[in-house]
């Protein structure tokens, strides 16, 4: 993993799935049920510490990633978050200056101090041969989160907020550059080689927005990382980008960039991988269906991409219903060198 993110061209790519950790895997879900709720497991070391481990056990990836969620940092700056059954995240919405000074950067290192303590446990236990990712969500996502009070349609009120008051709304990214971070350093700290900032909602925003709240954000955390933390790769995954990824790309500051679905491999590979290392992108819908159509994709992006920086992955997260034989059958398609085109 480390070395294709360096750039190193590899016979067989390293791979790690996105959400490859959750409801998929028969273990995780009887672990699950013996918590009461989603954050309380990822505040619970033993426990987050299993589940992160439990992919890697099963299917031997080349990396682990910490089990946790992005929106862990809007609860440890204060905010109200509940994951409910059927209806995902809802939090207390953030919409103006009196919910923004309820939210305390002084706090957050102790509030969040637990997933720390799980990055620290899995360190200890994976293979020397396994990397450790830790990761965040990016400003833009998290605080879309935080303003809409949840998963949203058409983001009509973060982008509002953004559009027609940019001074109130950038003091609410600014806490969240700040808290990403301490969150993405402590994290370094207790051991994590790899961090990955996931801006999954940055492809609604057009190109100013996006330069001012995607990119600009994102320099602002890569050049504090690497004051302290100056040789551990940064990958970015700024899902939906379109034809702002190359901008993402070359001006962000990140190490390696994460491809969606709809990116073509070999429009990556002419336009992107030039820049740096790459990660992805098979559909996760094919990895659901399995069978010859995955097999042909996975070769297809294996050709387009694998002579230059790879990581193997998804373009998004795998999806709850998707077969743990099709995840073996993926492993295996991947541990073989490639046939003659």
């Amino acid at each position: 993993m480390l070395r294709a993110l360096a750039g190193e061209a590899l016979p067989l790519p390293p791979v790690w799935l996105m959400r490859q950790a959750g409801r998929y895997l028969p273990e995780y879900r009887e672990l699950r049920q013996r918590v009461p709720g989603f954050l309380d497991l990822c505040f619970t070391p033993e426990l987050a510490t299993e589940v992160t481990l439990q992919p890697v056990q099963r299917f031997g990836m080349d990396a682990a990633i910490l089990f946790s969620d992005i929106l862990v940092v809007a609860h440890g700056l204060g905010q109200e978050v509940q994951f409910r059954e059927g209806e995902g995240p809802v939090l207390e919405p953030i919409r103006g200056a009196a919910e923004l000074r309820r939210l305390s950067l002084d706090a957050f290192p102790g509030r969040v101090a637990p997933v720390f303590e799980t990055v620290g446990r899995v360190a200890a236990l994976l293979p020397g041969t396994t990397a450790l990712i830790g990761f965040a969500g990016a400003p833009w996502t998290v605080a879309s989160y935080m303003v809409e009070g949840g998963t949203s349609r058409d983001f009509a009120t973060v982008k509002a907020w953004a559009f027609a008051d940019p001074d109130g709304f950038g003091e609410l990214i600014d806490r969240l550059v700040e808290a990403t971070v301490i969150y993405l350093s402590g994290q370094i700290a207790a051991g994590a080689e790899v961090v990955q900032l996931f801006d999954s909602w940055s492809g609604v925003l057009p190109e100013p927005a996006f330069r001012r709240w995607v990119i600009a954000p994102t320099q602002r955390i890569l050049r504090a990382l690497r004051e302290n933390h100056p040789k551990v790769p940064v990958i970015g995954f700024p899902r939906g980008a379109g034809l702002m990824y190359r901008a993402y790309f070359s001006e962000s500051g990140v190490s390696a960039l994460g491809l969606d679905s709809t990116v073509p491999p070999g429009i990556a590979r002419k336009t992107l991988q030039s820049i740096g290392p790459v990660q992805g992108n098979l559909d996760p819908l094919m990895l659901l269906a399995g069978g010859a159509a995955m097999a042909d994709s996975v070769m297809a992006i294996r050709r387009a991409l694998g002579e230059g920086g790879f990581v193997f992955n998804l373009g998004h997260g795998i999806v709850p219903e998707t077969p743990v034989e099709h995840v073996s059958e993926l492993m295996s398609l991947l541990r073989q060198p490639l046939e003659p085109a």
